[in-house]
């Protein structure tokens, strides 16, 4: 992954774990109490969110560089492969989905993309996984489109044909 402690530049296409995809619109300062502080105004485009994020909490919170080309072609690899399905309940993989989604990581994102993703053929999903695998396929695509400077239809589509066609 990117180095966590980079600065980052206005303008600049960034992951926010918690949120997605976002963009860095301004660095600013601000008082509380007595203390400043500066912030990155990161403006997520899918949540109509705006996030600052202090600059000495990067670590914390994860914020990061969009992915290389490289783990991108990573993440395409992963979703040849075939599901892991684990026999474990259901709440307990939707613990583990949830963390990875939430991790940020577009290798484990494609992890949960791959293992919840249904061909028409198969058995129905459960109104949870349908959108466990919504979440995690959004964050993807936006992620993918941001590396592939395209758009998140582009994307999503890309990898649902990845997926269609194993």
């Amino acid at each position: 992954m990117a180095n966590k402690n980079s600065q980052f530049t206005k303008g600049e296409i960034v992951v926010y774990p918690k949120h997605g995809v976002g963009e860095i619109i301004k660095l600013e300062t601000m008082e509380i109490g007595s203390i400043k502080t500066n912030f990155y105004v990161v403006k997520m485009e899918q949540s109509k969110l705006t996030i600052r994020v202090p600059t000495d909490k990067l670590e914390q919170v994860g914020l990061r560089k969009i992915a290389s080309k490289k783990i991108i072609e990573q993440v395409f690899d992963i979703l040849k492969l075939k599901p892991k399905i684990r026999r474990i309940m259901w709440s307990r993989r939707a613990q583990e989905y949830d963390a990875k989604i939430f991790s940020g990581d577009p290798i484990k994102i494609a992890e949960v993309v791959r293992d919840l993703f249904r061909k028409t053929s198969q058995a129905e999903q459960s109104y949870s996984e349908r959108q466990m695998f919504q979440v995690a396929i959004e964050r993807l695509a936006r992620e993918v489109a941001a590396v592939e400077k395209t758009d998140y239809f582009q994307s999503t589509e890309k990898i649902e044909s990845i997926l269609r066609n194993k």
